[in-house]
Order: C-alpha cells, then sequence, then structure tokens
C-alpha cells in the first residue's frame, strides 16, 4: 500500500467491521475480476435526516488519505471525508428470502451543519411531516443549496396521484412562507417506483 495510507493493525480498534459473511463475498468477487484490485472503497455519497447514503464498490486504486482497514485477503479503503461518520459501522452481507445484498449499520446519526438546514427539517419534522404522516407519507429533506431545498417523499406520498399537489400545496408553500430566501423545492422522488407507481 501507498505510503499516505493509514492502516489499522494488531490491538488498535478498526475504524469498522466486515463480517466474515461480506469478506467471504468480497473475495468472491475480487476473485472474478480481470484487473487487479486494491480494496472495497466505501463512502458516504449523500444524507436523509435519518441515514447516510453509501457508496460501495472495488477500487484499483487507492487515493490520497484513505484510510485502510485490514481483512484477511484484501483492504477496506475509507475515504476520508466520511471516515468521522463511519466509526463503529458494521459492513454485513446478507443473502435469504426478505433481502440480498450488502447492508451498513452505522450507528452515527446525521446531523446537518448548515443552521438553514437544521430550522428547515425542523419545520418538516414539526408541520410537514404530520400532516402528510395521516395519509402514510413522509417527507425527507436531502440538501439545502443556496436558494433551493430538495427533498424526496416516501410511504404513501411515493407514487401518489396528489403527490405534486401535495408538493406545490403544501410542502412547497410551508417552506416558501417560512423562508422567503428559498426559491424552489425540488423532488427528487422516483414515483414510477414504490408501491403504488403513479407515473409508471
Amino acid at each position: 500500500m501507498k505510503n499516505f495510507l493509514k492502516k489499522f493493525t494488531g490491538t488498535e480498534a478498526p475504524l469498522l467491521t466486515v463480517t466474515e459473511a461480506a469478506q467471504e463475498k468480497v473475495h468472491a468477487v475480487i476473485q472474478n475480476e480481470e484487473v487487479d484490485i486494491e480494496g472495497l472503497r466505501i463512502s458516504i455519497q449523500g444524507r436523509t435526516a435519518t441515514a447516510f447514503q453509501y457508496s460501495l464498490g472495488l477500487a484499483t486504486e487507492a487515493e490520497e488519505g484513505d484510510l485502510v482497514v485490514e481483512c484477511q485477503h484484501f483492504n477496506v479503503l475509507v475515504d476520508a471525508a466520511s471516515a468521522a461518520d463511519l466509526g463503529g459501522a458494521v459492513i454485513d452481507y446478507v443473502d435469504d428470502l426478505n433481502a440480498s445484498g450488502f447492508q451498513i449499520e452505522n450507528p452515527n446519526t446525521p446531523t446537518w451543519d448548515n443552521p438553514k438546514a437544521q430550522q428547515i427539517q425542523k419545520l418538516i419534522d414539526e408541520r410537514i411531516n404530520p400532516a402528510v404522516a395521516a395519509h402514510g407519507g413522509q417527507v425527507e429533506l436531502l440538501n439545502v443549496d443556496d436558494d433551493a431545498v430538495y427533498i424526496e417523499m416516501a410511504g404513501g406520498c411515493q407514487g401518489c396521484g396528489m403527490a405534486n399537489v401535495t408538493l406545490k400545496h403544501g410542502i412547497e408553500a410551508m417552506i416558501l412562507e417560512a423562508f422567503p430566501e428559498i426559491k424552489h423545492v425540488i423532488d427528487t422522488t422516483d414515483h414510477g417506483a414504490g408501491d403504488n407507481p403513479y407515473y409508471a
């Protein structure tokens, strides 16, 4: 490994843990690759109010600043910018009737550093979500960027024929009224997916 990588070895507590099942699956995938693999890369790509969104895949080379967790047959390359929010996380692989694939259990809870995002999150928690919960829906705040707010609808709101009405006359109206500097409320929901794909 390159000398700019920090390894977690010996008696030092690892940054994260990879279960035996996950290690076996990753090792099997690496063995089928036709190129040299430096390791399994994990990074945090986004977040909602309650969970992080991860990127997980094989890497052919390490990047400067990567933190390394050594496994039996490969290394896990942890993106330096994501490391603080991955402490104590567990990467597992599940293959049963209910689910199949990698799962990440992370004891860290996302928090907004942006004060405006904190205020908008409070509005969503206290006014918007209680209103849409009556219809089995939920709204997640994804990001606040300058004068734009990005949200995602879930539950009964995903794929609902009234989703656009809920957005324009409910969610958007509340946010714009409370925060006049916000000009756009952008719904990133895939309304063609879910149990009731209205737009499919």
